[in-house]
C-alpha cells in the first residue's frame, strides 16, 4: 500500500469533499481517500501504481486543482 499526498485548492465544505472523493474513487487501485476541505489535503492510498496525473484528472474533473505535496 502506498499513500500520497496532494494539496487542493477551491475547496470550501463537505460538498466538495464529497465531490473529490467521488471522482477519485473511480480510479482502479485507489483503496483508501481522506480528502479536508479545511486543510486542503488530500491523501490518496492505493495498492497498485496509480499515475498522479489519473488524481489530478480526477480533482479536476470534481472542478478543484490539485498538485502533489
Amino acid at each position: 500500500m502506498t499513500t500520497t499526498e496532494y494539496q487542493v485548492t477551491g475547496m470550501s465544505c463537505g460538498h466538495c469533499e464529497t465531490a473529490i472523493r467521488a471522482e477519485v474513487s473511480e480510479i482502479s487501485g485507489v483503496t483508501d481517500i481522506d480528502v479536508s476541505a479545511a486543510t486542503g489535503r488530500l491523501a490518496v492510498t492505493t495498492d497498485k501504481p496509480v499515475e498522479d496525473a489519473a488524481v489530478v484528472a480526477a480533482v479536476d474533473e470534481a472542478g478543484y486543482t490539485a498538485v502533489r505535496s
